[in-house]
């Protein structure tokens, strides 16, 4: 068992935690929504990806977001997770991001969604 993203108490007063496929999601979403600099001592650590969101929209800048979020889940989950798949969608005030994945412990495959208002 692993500690439980966002930390919360749970209902018996302890430390909620989670299962690994739920561990794995929970660094996903931290690596998506952590701006490099965030971390002390990780300052290269995150996408920057919600700073993406206000730059004018394109087809070159989707292609640059996507390859950028992917090749930041390959650097800091690498060992974890095997990327096949990324989209991203601005849609009205949340941002959306899909990822396709494999979990190298077991070789399966999972999609996972997320969503920021911004």
């Amino acid at each position: 068992m692993q500690i439980d993203y966002p930390y919360h108490i749970n209902s018996n007063g302890k430390t909620a935690d989670t299962d690994d496929d739920d561990h794995i999601r929970d660094l996903i979403e931290q690596v998506l929504f952590t701006s490099p600099g965030e971390r002390v001592n990780r300052p290269e650590f995150g996408t920057g990806l919600l700073q993406q969101v206000f730059a004018p929209n394109s087809d070159e800048l989707a292609i640059a977001v996507q390859f950028m979020v992917q090749s930041s889940l390959q650097q800091w989950l690498g060992d974890l997770i095997q990327v096949e798949g990324v989209d991203v969608e601005n849609l009205d005030s949340t941002l959306q991001v899909t990822v396709q994945y494999v979990v190298r412990r077991n070789q399966q495959r999972m999609i996972s969604q997320f969503a920021r208002e911004v």
